[in-house]
């Protein structure tokens, strides 16, 4: 049990800090990279997971925007 909430407090600090990570689709760079015929390395098109931007917003990190939202929507 300890161990359980050592981890979610070091992922709410990940979170806190560095709210976004690299796509999983592209790895990060915002579009799909591969080889052509000829062996070069190829630029394909934009990644549609994260338009183009390489970066996701963590799950920790959009749970936490959620709640602050309901918060201050439920105290106007």
């Amino acid at each position: 049990m300890p161990g359980l909430i050592f981890v979610t407090l070091c992922y709410a600090v990940l979170c806190a800090v560095s709210p976004f990570g690299a796509c999983r689709k592209c790895d990060g760079w915002g579009f799909a990279v591969w080889q052509g015929r000829k062996g070069r390395i190829v630029r394909g098109r934009e990644c549609r997971r994260c338009e183009g931007r390489g970066m996701r917003l963590r799950l920790g990190r959009r749970l936490y925007n959620a709640v602050v939202h309901l918060h201050r929507d439920g105290n106007r």
